[in-house]
């Protein structure tokens, strides 16, 4: 529960009201501006939002021929599969290997089933025909890719730090239990220790563009419903 005695779903339903530009907004005003991953990074599905507390994932090429000795990705997957909870966000700091799908449709629907809203990925997804049909589920990625990661790349961490490609910064950093939201403009991460304050002021600048949005839509003129909101 949080401090505010909500759970993770009640907060997620929240957050999955505001748009991903009012987040920004707000974790800017707050002096949080670096928050954005890169833009390359965004759901498959562009009218798909995100939102839920990551869990993290950590990676980085396999070694091929595989060492001897060393753990196969399954290992760790079955791991991060108990580690699942309703409203999480799986998130995945490939090391770099550019090419290969991380995870897949199968392996989202394992996801899904654990409670995941959806995954981010800083390279590359598979399966996109499959991923598409997974209900409640946002993949965020480079893209997609036929190149099975097998023999390519490994899972070397999970619940740890990690760092994500960033748009105004090189590298944003992910701790587990952060906010990540996201949607076609892009995908932010709001660091848990402000993730009730940023909510909270995120939900207010919401209403503001709403009502602005309705009264313009009813036929106010833009200067009397920024006069009335002050959101534009």
């Amino acid at each position: 529960m949080s401090e505010q005695g909500q759970s993770v779903v009640e907060l997620q339903a929240r957050w999955d009201k505001i748009r991903v530009a009012n987040v920004y907004d707000t974790l800017d005003a707050m002096g949080y501006g670096n928050q954005c991953l890169d833009l390359g990074i965004k759901p498959l599905f562009p009218h798909r939002h995100l939102a839920g507390m990551a869990i993290t994932v950590r990676g980085s090429a396999y070694p091929v021929p595989r060492s001897e000795g060393a753990e196969w990705v399954g290992d760790y997957f079955g791991k991060l599969r108990t580690m699942l909870y309703p409203g999480c966000v799986v998130v995945v700091e490939t090391g770099g290997e550019p090419h290969a799908g991380k995870f897949g449709e199968i392996t989202s629907w394992a996801l899904q089933q654990g409670g995941a809203r959806g995954i981010v990925i800083d390279t590359m997804i598979r399966d996109w025909l499959g991923l598409e049909v997974i209900p409640n589920y946002t993949p965020c990625a480079r893209g997609t890719t036929p190149i099975e990661s097998s023999n390519r790349w490994q899972i070397n961490g999970l619940d740890v730090s990690i760092g994500m490609p960033g748009t105004l910064t090189a590298r944003v950093r992910v701790d587990p239990g952060d906010w990540i939201i996201g949607e076609a403009d892009g995908v932010v991460v709001v660091p848990k220790a402000i993730a009730m304050e940023a909510l909270v002021k995120s939900e207010a600048l919401e209403a503001k563009e709403q009502g602005m949005r309705e009264d313009v839509a009813a036929g106010m003129s833009f200067d009397d419903a920024y006069e009335k909101w002050g959101r534009a």
